[in-house]
C-alpha cells in the first residue's frame, strides 16, 4: 500500500488560527474551548506538519505587556523546537480590532493608517524573531459597503504608500522578507479592494520594490468569485510571483467556507496539485482551512492530517497521469507542433510578417483537426477515481 505520510520536502504548514479555530460563526458562538499556541504546536507535531504560521495576535494578545510578549515568544520557541516545527510565514491582524472597522491602510483616518503601519512593523519584528521570510498581507477590512464612503482611487494610493514604507522597513532591518498579497472579493466587507489575485498582479509593478512583492492566492477566495483557481495560480507562476499559497476548499459562490483541502472540488484540487508539482513549486503548502464546526479537537487532528494526506494522494495521481501512455498519446494528438510556424510567430519582424501573410493556412482543414477532449477528460477522471 502506498505511503501517504507527509513529505517534509513539501513543507506542509498550518496557521495557529486554523487548527486553533474554536468553531464560532456569525450565527453561533464557540463550540470548542480555546487551546494555546503550545497545544497547537504539539498537535501539529503529532500529525507530522512542517511548520506553523501566525498572525501577530494569534500568538501575542493585542494588549500584552512587553514582559508578557517576551515570555510568550520564549515559550513558543521551546514548543516549536520540541515538535520539530518552523515558522516560514508571519502575518498581521488588521481586521479584528474595532479600530480597523473601516480599513487599515485604506482608512479615511490618517492616524489609523499610521497605526496600521506601526502594528505591521511590530508584526514583522515578531515574525523575524522566529525566522519567517514570507510576510502575508490580507486586506480583510480594506473595502466598502458603499462607494459614497471612500474613494477607491485614494485607497489604492494609500495602500501603495504603505507597501513602499513597509518594504523599506524590511530592507532597513535586513529582514529579507518577501511580501505576499492575499486577495478576496467580499466578506467581511461588502466589496474588498484587490478582489482577485489578478488585481494584485497588476498592482505589484507600480511599487518601488516590485521584486519584494508577490501573491498568496487562496482556493476559497477565488472560488467565492466563481473563478478557476488553477488559472490564477498559473498566472502567478508564469510571472514568478507565487510566493506562498493557501490550500483549502470551497463550494462555488458561497460564503468563505475554508473546508479541508479537496473536500468539495476534488477535480480542481487534482489539477492544482498537478500544477504545483509540475512547475516545481518550492514554497510552503499552507492549509488555511478549518475543521467542521461539529468537530472536537480529536477530529480537528484528523482534519489536519486529512489535508496533508489528500495532497499526497493527489500528488501520486498527478504523477500517474503524467506517466499514463494513453493520456500522453492523446496529448500528442492535441498539441500539434509545427516548427516552421512557431518560428514565424515567435518574434515579429517585417520579414516574418510577410512570410506569415503568405503561409498556406486553410481554416477548413484546420477546423477538422481532432480534439479528443472527452476521451482525455474521462481518462483523467479514471485516474482521479483510482481505476487507472
Amino acid at each position: 500500500m502506498a505511503n501517504y505520510e507527509p513529505d517534509p520536502k513539501l513543507k506542509f504548514t498550518f496557521g495557529l488560527w486554523t487548527v486553533g479555530n474554536i468553531g464560532r460563526d456569525p450565527f453561533g458562538g464557540p463550540v470548542r474551548e480555546p487551546i494555546t499556541p503550545i497545544q497547537i504546536a504539539d498537535m501539529l507535531g503529532d500529525v507530522g506538519a512542517y511548520g506553523v504560521n501566525f498572525h501577530d495576535n494569534d500568538l501575542v494578545p493585542i494588549d500584552a505587556t512587553p514582559a508578557q510578549r517576551d515570555q510568550i515568544v520564549k515559550d513558543f520557541k521551546k514548543a516549536l523546537k520540541n515538535n520539530g516545527l518552523v515558522v516560514p510565514m508571519a502575518t498581521v491582524n488588521l481586521f479584528s480590532d474595532p479600530v480597523f472597522k473601516d480599513g487599515a491602510f485604506t482608512s479615511n483616518n490618517a492616524k489609523i493608517r499610521a497605526y496600521a503601519i506601526q502594528k505591521t512593523m511590530q508584526a514583522m519584528d515578531l515574525g523575524a524573531e522566529f525566522g519567517a521570510k514570507i510576510f502575508v498581507l490580507w486586506g480583510g477590512r480594506e473595502g466598502v459597503e458603499t462607494d459614497a464612503t471612500k474613494s477607491a482611487v485614494d485607497s489604492i494610493k494609500r495602500f501603495r504608500e504603505a507597501m513602499n514604507f513597509l518594504a523599506e522597513y524590511s530592507i532597513d532591518k535586513r529582514y529579507g522578507y518577501k511580501f505576499a498579497f492575499e486577495a478576496k472579493p467580499n466578506e467581511p466587507r461588502g466589496h474588498i479592494y484587490f478582489a482577485v489575485t489578478g488585481s494584485y498582479l497588476g498592482f505589484i509593478p507600480t511599487l518601488d520594490h516590485p521584486e519584494l512583492f508577490g501573491v498568496n492566492p487562496e482556493v476559497a477566495h477565488e472560488h467565492m468569485a466563481g473563478l478557476n483557481f488553477v488559472h490564477q495560480v498559473a498566472a502567478a507562476i508564469e510571472l514568478g510571483k507565487l510566493f506562498h499559497i493557501d490550500l483549502n476548499d470551497q463550494e462555488f459562490g458561497r460564503y468563505d467556507q475554508d473546508f479541508r483541502f479537496g473536500a468539495a472540488n476534488l477535480k480542481h484540487a487534482f489539477f492544482l496539485v498537478k500544477l504545483l508539482e509540475d512547475s516545481k513549486y518550492n514554497g510552503c503548502r499552507h492549509f488555511d482551512a478549518h475543521a467542521y464546526r461539529q468537530s472536537n479537537y480529536e477530529d480537528v487532528k484528523h482534519f489536519a492530517g486529512g489535508c496533508m494526506r489528500t495532497y499526497m494522494i493527489l500528488k501520486e495521481k498527478a504523477a500517474r497521469w503524467n506517466a499514463d501512455s494513453e493520456i500522453q498519446s492523446l496529448l500528442k494528438v492535441i498539441n500539434v507542433q509545427d516548427s516552421q510556424m512557431s518560428k514565424l510567430t515567435k518574434k515579429y519582424s517585417s520579414e516574418t510578417a510577410k512570410k506569415l501573410l503568405a503561409a498556406p493556412l486553410n481554416r477548413v482543414t484546420l477546423a477538422e483537426e481532432p480534439l479528443p477532449y472527452e476521451q482525455l477528460d474521462q481518462l483523467t477522471m479514471e485516474v482521479i477515481m483510482g481505476v487507472r
